[in-house]
């Protein structure tokens, strides 16, 4: 639910699967190939949305496979070690991207609520959404947490979309990147998948995505974030002091 309605339930899957005491790697490549079928019914959970968006979708999507190809071969290629050491810095960016989201929130708010809005983006915004999406993308097949908060904050700075389609956007984005990891791991990475997670979060993530989509706007934001600023810290302590 908080993938789809937040966007950064990897902020919550993978540190608690660092709380007990899996592998970074297997965690993170696990925990990714799980949260596919969430991101997919929350896709279809905001097919509406996606339908009235199809246009600037279709040019946004290729640059979220190819940015995920590119983050997934990235992780299998540079040293574990280097995963390890980053790790904590990824954890504690995306934690402050959540603590800012309700911030990026209200200024795409605002701006839905322009008498006159901007219509014809410039070419400026235009490449720096672009751009912006396929790094995300790497991101995102390298990492991945808190992933959808920046494609929102992206978007909400660069685009005249309402916050409800952007969301149903990042979605669709989040999930093509995870997907497209998902598949490059399998080839790529069998011995670091640990298919019992996998499962569990696959199952978890699939049907909070259909709860989200239908519930999830009317939950408390405050309590969605502070869940996973607690978790988030946890992980970063058990990553600190107990290696």
């Amino acid at each position: 639910m908080i993938n789809v309605v937040v966007g950064s339930g990897t902020l919550v899957t993978f540190p608690t699967l660092l709380l007990f005491g899996y592998p970074p790697i297997v965690a993170n490549i696990s925990n990714n190939i799980g949260l596919v079928g969430g991101g997919l019914s929350g896709s279809w959970g905001y097919r509406r949305e996606i339908r009235a968006n199809t246009g600037l979708l279709l040019r946004l999507l290729p640059l979220s496979v190819l940015g995920g190809l590119g983050g997934a071969l990235l992780l299998l290629v540079l040293p574990a070690e280097a995963f390890q050491a980053i790790v904590p810095i990824l954890i504690i960016i995306g934690l402050v991207m959540v603590a800012l989201a309700p911030r990026v929130q209200r200024t795409a708010a605002a701006k839905a609520g322009d008498a006159v809005p901007d219509t014809a983006p410039s070419r400026r915004r235009a490449v720096l959404l672009l751009a912006g999406i396929g790094v995300l993308g790497i991101y995102g097949g390298y990492f991945g947490a808190a992933q959808g908060i920046l494609i929102v904050g992206l978007m909400s700075m660069v685009t005249v979309e309402s916050l409800q389609r952007i969301n149903a956007i990042k979605n669709v984005l989040t999930t093509a990147v995870n997907a497209v990891a998902a598949v490059t791991f399998m080839l790529f990475a069998w011995e670091s998948i640990d298919w019992g997670i996998v499962l569990t979060i696959a199952v978890g993530a699939t049907l909070g995505g259909l709860v989200g989509a239908k519930v999830g706007r009317r939950l408390p934001p405050l309590a969605l974030r502070a869940t996973i600023l607690v978790i988030g810290a946890a992980a970063l302590i058990r990553i600190a002091f107990f290696p």
